[in-house]
């Protein structure tokens, strides 16, 4: 699972140099002229998207796509943009940098028009989950950030309540948490049990910022992460005890590499995963007949079955049915699914498109605090 001007300042060199090479370098010298050229999240994400997408796309057009990892952050897009050097088609974007990188006109426009009717013929403006549609991007998918945890690390009682991520007195060892003010800050508030509701009032005050990092500050070892492969393999390998992450990434792990992880969905957050077409992409047109194709009933629910991330259309979340390898029903494992979903939060993404600068501002001094303690 959007970065404002502030994030020039804030972000690490290593970040930059990562993002300067996913945005100008990936795609060196192709010999066709005709590749769409897609900036994803890369991991168990892009493959899933190779089996489900861009590999269904070039057997039914002949059109080959190649990928780029992308962390996140609008700084390569604005530079890119303001140099018009932008060298790629689509880029799958949470929907708050969507709507940030759409406010600073670093987005085309989009319409629903573009997209496929439903196999009975719905239109999708009514198969489509409300809010799927901004000026300048298309939900895809809902995923959810949530916490995981080592079965072995808690033999006894084991953790059943976001609460429980900040008691390391019952539930010991080191967290992953990611380098980020967002989710760690809702879930420091519900762990006071403010009601979701009342959580981003809150937080737009210096007062609910204070309550949010004092209760982030207690925990006695935290392991900050900025790549999603990161925390299941922290888990993994037995580093942390506890780690928020992507569901679909825990996924990955459980299932296919048989880590011994289990996750929490108390407090999950909710967002849409969005697609998007920078201005001055090379193959504007073409980009949008993929994003047709990827967002077709049948495709998304073919995604969801390898990654269990909820679709956006009604008409493909009745579809999914098992994972292709493992033969594990999928539907148990999706965020919206009703027994997973039942004390979930979803993301304010226009809230954050609105105040992240402020909130990394204050989440990074805070930091800078700590680490110098």
């Amino acid at each position: 699972m959007a970065r404002d001007e502030c994030n020039q300042r804030l972000a690490s060199a290593p970040r930059l140099a990562l993002l300067g090479l996913a945005l100008f370098a990936a795609v060196p010298g192709r010999a066709d002229d005709d590749t769409l050229t897609v900036l994803s999240w890369g991991g168990a994400y892009e493959r899933a998207q190779q089996a489900a997408l861009f590999s269904p796309y070039t057997a039914a057009t002949g059109t080959p796509i190649e990928v780029a990892q992308y962390d996140g952050g609008l700084e390569g897009l604005r530079r890119a943009v303001a140099e018009d050097e932008v060298s790629w088609d689509l880029i799958d974007m949470t929907r708050s940098e969507a709507m940030a990188a759409c406010a600073e006109g670093l987005l085309e426009p989009l319409s629903p028009a573009l997209l496929a009717p439903a196999p009975d013929g719905t239109p999708p403006e009514e198969d489509f989950l409300p809010d799927s549609f901004g000026r300048c991007a298309i939900t895809h998918s809902i995923f959810a950030t949530v916490v995981a945890y080592r079965r072995d690390a808690f033999p006894g009682t084991r953790p059943d309540s976001i609460e429980d991520l900040f008691d390391q007195q019952r539930f010991p060892g080191p967290r992953a948490l990611q380098r980020t003010p967002a989710v760690n800050l809702e879930w420091a508030l519900l762990s006071y049990r403010v009601p979701h509701e009342e959580l981003y009032g809150l937080l737009s005050t210096r007062r609910g910022l204070d309550l949010a990092l004092a209760r982030l500050d207690k925990l006695e070892e935290i392991h900050w992460w900025e790549a999603g492969d990161t925390p299941p393999q922290l888990l993994a390998e037995g580093e942390v005890a506890m780690a928020s992450g992507y569901n679909g990434r825990f996924f990955d792990a459980m299932v296919n590499r048989g880590a011994p992880i289990e996750i929490l969905w108390d407090g999950q957050v909710q967002e849409h995963e969005t697609w998007a077409i920078p201005r001055g992409a090379p193959h504007p047109e073409a980009a949008r007949d993929f994003l047709r194709f990827a967002t077709t009933t049948e495709r998304l629910a073919d995604l969801s079955r390898h990654i269990p991330y909820g679709p956006a259309r009604r008409s493909a979340a009745v579809r999914v049915t098992t994972h292709p390898d493992s033969g594990v029903d999928m539907r148990l494992h999706i965020p919206t699914h009703p027994l997973n979903a039942e004390r979930a939060l979803a993301k304010d993404e226009v809230w954050y498109a609105r105040t992240l600068g402020r909130m990394r501002d204050y989440f990074e001094a805070w930091l800078a605090t700590r680490e110098a303690q």
